[in-house]
């Protein structure tokens, strides 16, 4: 593995030589620029628009502009000789938690290895003590024509040095969230868990591949072979915004668990239930209707009540004209 950088980290009065080699590396398939009429290959030729003709790399410099039109030229001397203390150390300054420092924040990881056997002992004091503390180490150092915030962190037995970029590199991200208020129910929330419990059941990162790479290379090997390859057809149009979105979650629960037992053993997870508040207008419960033997039967029930008011409406008018008649048949008594 090819050295990116030399250097010494200096921990208090500790000093650690060590070398840094590039931890990661991307993998992609190598365009570049060709004429679409004949295919000819397009370079980039490196122009001097003063002379008006081309210049070799070797004559190439670094230079400044200033705002009112004045160029300064720097040459790899000059950058060489920048006086900076973090041009061939790396200054541990503190100590933190690692959740003191942003992601955001986070450029490029390198490996930090012991330039001979003397730095073996340092290092692996401040690899144990980053472990045991669960802390990692804050510092600077400059690479190539840049100076930078960096941490120290232990991966798999071994130090990372991370560079970050500055704090104030960081966008602000004002005005980009919905800044109206947006009321999330209870019942979506669980819902939401549910489906992120499902989809991270048995999850391995390491399974991920890169399906641009794979797709794009077909496609080159197919140009190669004079072969024509069938293009996906176009996106239709959006769907609507207005969703319902307890729906949603519940159709993308379902797939997620495409038939599976989750971890629990049981055939399906179970959904929280949703109470009658919760659910939107669309998906409430219409009150039950009477069936219509129970209206017949009600009706029956008025009907005899009132026959059986009828009836006593009548046994009363009959025993008044009752009482009226004997009062009018008794005799009178003699003046």
């Amino acid at each position: 593995m090819q050295t990116t950088w030399k250097g010494t980290i200096s921990f208090g009065l500790v000093s650690i030589p060590v070398h840094l080699y590039s931890a990661t590396q991307e993998h992609d398939v190598p365009l570049h620029q060709v004429h679409a009429k004949d295919g000819g290959r397009v370079r980039m030729k490196r122009y001097c628009e003063r002379e008006e003709k081309e210049v070799p790399y070797a004559e190439i410099a670094k230079g400044y502009e200033s705002p009112d039109g004045r160029t300064v030229t720097l040459s790899d001397e000059d950058l060489a000789d920048l006086p900076l203390p973090s041009k061939k150390i790396i200054d541990v300054l503190a100590f933190v938690d690692e959740t003191e420092i942003d992601p955001l924040m986070f450029s490029k990881a390198y490996y930090v290895g012991v330039a001979d056997k003397a730095a073996a002992k340092p290092y692996a004091l401040l690899r144990d003590a980053l472990v045991e503390s669960g802390q990692i180490a804050v510092t600077k150092i400059a690479l190539r024509t840049r100076e930078s915030p960096a941490v120290l962190r232990v991966h798999d037995g071994t130090l990372v040095l991370q560079t970050c970029i500055w704090p104030d590199e960081v966008r602000p991200a004002a005005g980009i969230a919905p800044e109206e208020d947006v009321t999330v129910r209870p019942q979506e929330l669980k819902m939401a868990r549910s489906l992120m419990d499902t989809l991270s059941e048995d999850f391995d990162l390491s399974q991920l591949h890169d399906d641009y790479q794979q797709a794009l290379q077909q496609v080159i090997t197919a140009r190669l072979e004079g072969v024509e390859i069938p293009h996906e057809e176009e996106a239709g149009e959006a769907p609507d915004n207005v969703i319902d979105l307890m729906e949603a979650l519940r159709s993308s629960l379902k797939q997620a668990k495409g038939g599976r037992a989750p971890a629990g053993g049981r055939g399906t997870a179970e959904e929280p239930e949703e109470s009658e508040e919760e659910k939107p207008a669309s998906r409430k419960r219409a009150a039950p209707k009477k069936t219509s033997a129970a209206k017949t039967s009600a009706a029956k029930t008025s009907a005899k009540k009132t026959a059986a008011k009828k009836t006593a409406s009548a046994n009363k008018t009959s025993a008044a004209k009752k009482t009226t008649t004997r009062k009018s048949a008794a005799p009178r008594k003699a003046s």
